[in-house]
């Protein structure tokens, strides 16, 4: 384990591996966007709507038993449930990873 111990006001403390490209991040230069992408297609997500067809041609189901912020899917023959948040502009890499690991060989995030 080697990198950069940073330590926050409120106490917090946590380990930087690459201190040079998280500084890069935080000043707008060298973030990367992700972008979630339907491997069978090639098509990068860019819309629930276009979201929702892909994961209904996959057997889920829009589930509307949640919040009134989220937008649900699960599939009938398991307890898996993808949940996101209703407004497109929020998605981002946690869900992103989420839809991956519950859609083996299906999907893969990548760095725009």
């Amino acid at each position: 384990m080697s990198g950069v111990w940073v330590f926050k006001n409120n106490g917090v403390i946590r380990l930087v591996e690459n201190p040079a490209a998280e500084s890069n991040e935080r000043n707008g230069g060298g973030s990367r966007r992700k972008v979630l992408v339907h491997l069978p297609s090639g098509q990068v997500v860019t819309s629930y709507p276009s979201l929702e067809q892909i994961l209904k041609e996959l057997g889920w189901e829009r589930y509307y038993g949640g919040g009134p912020d989220l937008f649900q899917f699960h599939k009938h023959a398991s307890i898996d449930l993808i949940s996101l948040p209703r407004d497109f502009s929020k998605f981002n890499s946690v869900y992103m990873y989420d839809i991956v690991i519950k859609n083996p060989n299906m999907f893969h995030v990548r760095d725009m």
